[in-house]
C-alpha cells in the first residue's frame, strides 16, 4: 500500500510538472505573439491591386512579416483610413502611426526644403527624376528632415507626372489657363505655380476633390494618370494637357523611434522592403504615365500633347517665378544644389 501510494505521488508529480512546463510554454509563446512590433501603415488610394501604392504597400507586408518571422506585424490602412493629411503628418510625429506613403503637396508644410520638387519642368523623363532623388542630393535631404523633424524618409516613389485637366476647353498655352479655377494640393507652392500661368488655385484636400469638380467648386485640377484613374477625376473633366509640370512624388516616411526600436535585423528587413515597394510603386505609376494618352482616351478624356515648344512657353512663365518664391521661403541652397544635381545628369556626370 505504502509503495502504491509513493508511486501515485510519483505520477501525479510528472503530471504537475508537465503540466506546468506546457501551461509555461503556452505563455513564452503568448507572450511572443504579443510582443510582436505593430507597424500602422496608411497611405491614401483605394484598396485596389491595380492601385500602386496599395500594390506596393502589400508586397511591403508580406515581405517583412515574412522575413521577420512575424516579429513585425504590419497593418495595411488604404483610403484615407487613418485621416486626411494633418491626422496622418501628426499621428506619424507622435509614434501613434508608425509609417505612411504622403504624397508631395503636404510634406513641405512640416519640412519646408522639400517644396524644391515642386518647382515646374524639372525634368525630361523619369530616368533625370529618379537618378537625381536617389542620388547624393535626394539622400542628403533625407537625412535633414530626419534630423530636424524625427521622421525618417526611406525614399520615393512616383506620384505620376502631374498635368492640368478642366472641364471648358483644351489648354494649349498658358493664356488658356487664365480665368479657370484649378484645384491645387494643400501647401502655398501649388498655388503659386498655377498663379505664375494665369489661373486661380484653390486648395482642396484629396478626399474632397471628387466632389468639388462636380459640384463645380473648381472648373479644373492638376494630377497624374494614377490619381485620375483612382478618384475616377475623369467622369467631371473633359480636357488634359500633357505639359508634365511636375513629377510628383511619393514619400515613404517612418517615425524615427519606431525605426530606432527595431533590431539591426528588423531595421534591414524594413529597408528592403520599402526597396522592394518602391520599385513597384515606380513601375506601376511610369507604365501608366507613359500610356496616358491611350488610358486617358479610353475613358472619354480628350487627350492634347504638347510639343516642347509648347512646353517652353509654360516653363518661361512658371519656372522662374516659383524659383523665385521658393527661394524666398527656403534661401537659395536647396534649389541650387537641386539644379546642380539636374545639370550634372545632362552632363554624364
Amino acid at each position: 500500500m505504502e509503495r502504491m501510494k509513493k508511486s501515485m505521488i510519483g505520477k501525479g508529480f510528472v503530471v504537475v510538472v508537465f503540466l506546468t512546463a506546457v501551461a509555461l510554454t503556452l505563455a513564452l509563446v503568448g507572450t511572443a505573439a504579443a510582443a510582436a512590433k505593430v507597424l500602422k501603415y496608411g497611405h491614401f488610394q483605394p484598396a485596389k491591386l491595380d492601385q500602386p501604392k496599395h500594390a506596393a504597400a502589400l508586397a511591403f507586408k508580406n515581405y517583412v512579416e515574412a522575413n521577420t518571422k512575424g516579429s513585425v506585424k504590419v497593418e495595411v490602412y488604404p483610403a484615407s483610413q487613418l485621416g486626411n493629411e494633418v491626422t496622418v503628418i501628426e499621428g506619424l510625429k507622435m509614434g501613434t502611426i508608425e509609417m505612411i506613403v504622403l504624397h508631395d503637396g503636404p510634406i513641405s508644410t512640416f519640412y519646408k526644403p522639400f517644396m524644391v520638387y515642386a518647382i515646374p519642368y524639372l525634368f525630361e523623363d523619369q530616368a533625370m527624376a529618379w537618378t537625381v532623388v536617389d542620388g547624393p542630393f535626394g539622400k542628403e535631404m533625407a537625412e535633414d528632415m530626419r534630423k530636424t523633424t524625427g521622421i525618417r524618409m526611406f525614399t520615393l516613389g512616383d506620384n505620376g507626372i502631374r498635368h492640368f485637366t478642366n472641364s471648358k476647353r483644351p489648354i494649349k498655352s498658358p493664356d488658356d489657363m487664365k480665368g479657370l479655377k484649378m484645384r491645387v494640393m494643400t501647401g502655398p507652392i501649388w498655388s503659386k505655380l498655377v498663379e505664375s500661368l494665369g489661373a486661380s488655385p484653390s486648395p482642396v484636400p484629396w478626399p474632397e476633390l471628387p466632389a468639388a469638380l462636380q459640384q463645380g467648386v473648381v472648373d479644373g485640377q492638376e494630377n497624374g494618370v494614377t490619381n485620375i484613374l483612382a478618384a475616377s477625376l475623369y467622369q467631371n473633366q473633359k480636357f488634359i494637357s500633357l505639359d508634365g509640370h511636375v513629377y510628383s512624388w511619393h514619400a515613404y516616411l517612418m517615425n524615427d523611434k519606431f525605426f530606432n526600436g527595431l533590431t539591426p535585423d528588423e531595421q534591414k528587413v524594413v529597408l528592403k522592403g520599402v526597396q522592394i515597394a518602391k520599385v513597384i510603386h515606380r513601375g506601376m505609376t511610369c507604365a501608366q504615365d507613359l500610356n496616358a494618352p491611350a488610358i486617358l482616351g479610353s475613358v472619354g478624356m480628350e487627350v492634347l500633347p504638347l510639343a516642347p515648344e509648347q512646353v517652353a512657353a509654360f516653363r518661361a512663365k512658371a519656372q522662374p517665378a516659383v524659383r523665385a518664391w521658393v527661394e524666398e521661403q527656403i534661401g537659395k541652397d536647396w534649389p541650387g544644389k537641386l539644379f546642380s544635381a539636374i545639370e550634372a545628369y545632362k552632363k554624364g556626370n
